[in-house]
């Protein structure tokens, strides 16, 4: 069944984009991310523009964050003071991102830096998290104590000033650490439309020393709030947002998150990782050959972004 998408001006396959919607909210709920970092390639490889494709993502990881927030409420593994400061570098970072967005289009180079991006960062991240979480594996297979995140450890996090206490996480830390991850996922929810939970997570876990208990639901937290700005943003200042396209991966990505929280309860936190680390680097694997290998097509005579 086909239906034309205004903004994106091209037909898509409804099916195909409530099964994408459905599996990435999946995801979303299992490991705590806003799944943007797989649904905006995905929506790439389908033939979406890239401007468009970061633009509308912002709805659909909104609508899954919300979901897997309120289950991660129910069962009290958010904390709201340390989601609270993250969001004030959050919202500070997203205006950022916006405008470094905004001049990319411009210069016409906005579709090529997002691949870029897209690129370095999975890749980066994927290895990272791997290596980590298959050493924890087999730490605990050995029985071994885990070197990672344990509490009372110290770094130089503890040495810096305006310090808080966030009892939900058992920490008393400053609270520059928290604002400057959360101005960073802004920056990149606005130029790659992700929620930012792949950096998120494991900054919450190996540099805030957060209690994995509640990371996921803080996370999730954080990103509902800077996605929406985002998304906004993106309608008013750059009209990438095709409503139409994101009312599809709502309607999906809502029902998939229920249940990524409940098979989440099911696994330990480093096969969580693990299973993650592995999808980022194949997303990253995908995007570096599509920008190695020739296009279909040399040339084009179609806009980065429709405009009204």
């Amino acid at each position: 069944m086909q239906i034309y998408l205004p903004i994106a001006e091209m037909p898509v396959n409804v099916l195909v984009i409530l099964a994408m919607g459905l599996a990435v909210g999946f995801l979303s709920g299992m490991f705590g991310v806003g799944g943007g970092f797989l649904m905006t390639p995905l929506l790439i490889f389908l033939g979406i523009p890239p401007a468009v494709a970061v633009g509308t993502q912002s709805t659909q990881v909104v609508a899954s964050s919300v979901t897997g927030a309120l289950a991660h409420w129910r069962n009290m593994s958010i904390d709201f003071k340390m989601g609270g400061v993250m969001l004030v570098g959050g919202v500070f970072g997203s205006f950022n991102g916006i405008a470094i967005f905004r001049l990319l289009t411009k210069i016409g180079q906005v579709d090529l830096m997002i691949s870029i991006v897209y690129v370095v960062f999975l890749s980066i991240i994927g290895a990272m998290m791997l290596t980590e979480s298959l050493r924890a594996i087999m730490a605990a297979r050995r029985g071994a104590p885990l070197s990672g995140n344990r509490g009372g450890q110290h770094s130089w996090i503890h040495g810096l000033p305006f310090k808080m206490r966030f009892r939900r996480s058992k920490l008393y830390i400053s609270i520059i650490p928290p604002v400057m991850i959360g101005f960073f996922v802004g920056m990149l929810s606005a130029i790659m439309g992700v929620g930012g939970g792949f950096i998120m997570v494991p900054a919450m876990i190996y540099l805030l020393r957060m209690p994995t208990s509640v990371v996921i639901g803080t996370s999730l937290f954080q990103i509902v709030f800077v996605s929406a700005l985002t998304g906004v943003m993106h309608s008013v200042e750059n009209q990438a947002v095709d409503a139409m396209l994101g009312l599809l991966l709502v309607a999906g990505g809502v029902i998939g998150a229920q249940y990524g929280v409940r098979a989440a309860a099911k696994l330990q936190g480093e096969q969580l990782r693990a299973m993650l680390a592995i999808i980022v680097l194949l997303m990253g694997m995908r995007l570096g050959w599509d920008l190695v290998t020739p296009p279909a097509d040399l040339y084009s005579i179609t806009d980065a972004i429709p405009h009204s």
